[in-house]
């Protein structure tokens, strides 16, 4: 038995490992579904290119994740990047974020933005029930209409009007009337405002080398190609494919929310099991193509709100680093997002989107050297409401089961690498406290026993005299 069970080696699964042995606290044990670490921040390899699992990158603005990197990993091992955003409508490409950037567009787009926020309907504060209803109350129906309408529908696959806008927070920047009209006048010299601006990427290996490189700093042995296979809530214990079970004192889950209500065994946690149908994500197909043109992009990423693109991204991966293609090579990334669709909708959208990628990007069909499909089961979290309403709670009944969700999809939240090291660092001090009261009032019921001995024994000795 460990003390501590932990599930997945994500940044957070990895990061609750590291944190826990620097506590001193060694009585724990990590499993790993896969052969290698890194959960959905993971890399392939394929002749002689490197894609991610998607965009992932490292935005750091706290001073403890820039030390943990620092000194695990080290600065030099990474390039620090000035973020080379776009957004492509009609027909041009305008500097991220939209709102601020409408140099270039025509003029009735640039007139309907700048009208529609100054007569948007202020009359409430811009935190409201929809994410729909919170773009026309901070921007306006013309910034809608141009960009935040087709674009979040497309990325999240699912009807702005029944997503909350409480995700918005850092990713979505505010803007003034001001910034809105120099924006309009002309192309801004360079553009700082975001928490993407700067970020770091891993100068070889693609975004699962910084994660190996954390893994190495783990005393204890990973349980790879170890899959759960349920969870026993009465008897404390995880199942796993081989037929080994492992008990435990907490578990710390890092694996997707649903997928852990999946694996709950007892007939009694029925009600947590019915929670895994009303949690919502869509999945993400990323098609990658290596390239013999080594002048195919400047550009870190592009964004495509216009319905008539399928794909709401395009990446450059070699423009993160010269190491993730071949000399005198280029890469692309695509992606395009669907809730459940079927294999051929989504063969017929892939098919599609390459074919457009090509026109976009004059490549030709001997152009490319390798292409790779990757279908990514959990993408964007759904923020709807009712999420909003018992996503706390039900995290809450499973800590009374002494199981602990943390990071990304274990909490079913959209966060970032450097939140996921945070939270792992969390979620090892909360359980540390319980353990550490758990083992104190162990000692006090132990004394408490010995000194009730001792006076009954005392007493019987007494009562013989």
């Amino acid at each position: 038995m460990a003390e501590i069970v932990i599930i997945g080696t994500g940044p957070t699964g990895l990061s609750a490992a590291y944190h826990l042995e620097q506590l001193g606290f060694t009585d724990y044990i990590l499993f790993e579904k896969e052969s290698s670490v890194g959960g959905l921040c993971r890399s392939v390899y394929q002749d002689g290119f490197t894609f991610d699992y998607t965009g992932h990158f490292l935005h750091i603005n706290d001073d403890y994740v820039r030390s943990f990197i620092t000194n695990l990993i080290g600065l030099e091992h990474f390039n620090t990047i000035t973020r080379q955003s776009f957004i492509y409508s009609r027909g041009v490409y305008t500097n991220y974020p939209f709102q601020i950037n409408l140099f270039g567009l025509p003029h009735n787009v640039i007139a309907d933005c700048i009208e529609g926020y100054i007569a948007r309907d202020q009359s409430k504060h811009c935190t409201t029930d929809s994410f729909a209803d919170w773009v026309n109350k901070c921007f306006g129906p013309g910034f809608a209409k141009h960009f935040f309408t087709p674009y979040q529908t497309k990325i999240f696959a699912y009807d702005i009007r029944k997503i909350s806008a409480s995700w918005t927070g850092r990713f979505v920047p505010k803007t003034s009337l001001r910034e809105i009209i120099c924006g309009a006048l002309c192309a801004p010299e360079k553009s700082s405002i975001g928490y993407n601006a700067q970020f770091l990427y891993p100068l070889h290996g693609g975004i699962q080398s910084w994660l190996e490189k954390v893994a190495q700093h783990i005393k204890q042995p990973i349980q790879l190609n170890t899959r759960v296979t349920h969870v026993d809530l009465k008897e404390k214990a995880v199942h796993l494919h081989n037929g080994h079970i492992e008990k435990f004192g907490y578990l710390i889950n890092t694996m997707p929310l649903n997928c852990l209500l999946d694996c709950l065994k007892e007939k009694s946690s029925h009600r947590l099991k019915q929670a895994t149908k009303y949690l919502k994500c869509n999945k993400v197909v990323n098609f990658n193509l290596g390239i013999k043109n080594h002048t195919l992009n400047d550009k870190h990423w592009i964004y495509y709100p216009e319905k008539h693109y399928p794909f709401y991204r395009i990446g450059f991966p070699h423009m993160f680093s010269p190491h993730m293609a071949p000399q005198h090579c280029s890469s692309l990334a695509g992606e395009f997002a669907h809730i459940n669709k079927s294999k051929m909708w989504i063969q017929k959208k892939l098919t599609e989107s390459i074919d457009i990628v090509k026109k976009l990007f004059n490549i030709h069909d001997d152009d490319i050297i390798t292409q790779k499909i990757i279908h990514i089961q959990h993408a964007y979290v759904i923020y709807d409401f009712w999420r909003e309403k018992h996503l706390t709670q039900l995290l809450k009944t499973l800590e009374n089961e002494s199981i602990y969700s943390a990071g990304r999809y274990a909490q079913w939240k959209y966060s970032s690498m450097q939140e996921a090291i945070l939270d792992g660092k969390e979620v090892v001090n909360k359980l540390l406290i319980k353990h550490t009261h758990k083992a104190t009032r162990n000692i006090m019921i132990k004394d408490m026993f010995i000194k009730n001995t001792y006076i009954t024994s005392y007493n019987q000795d007494m009562s013989k005299q």
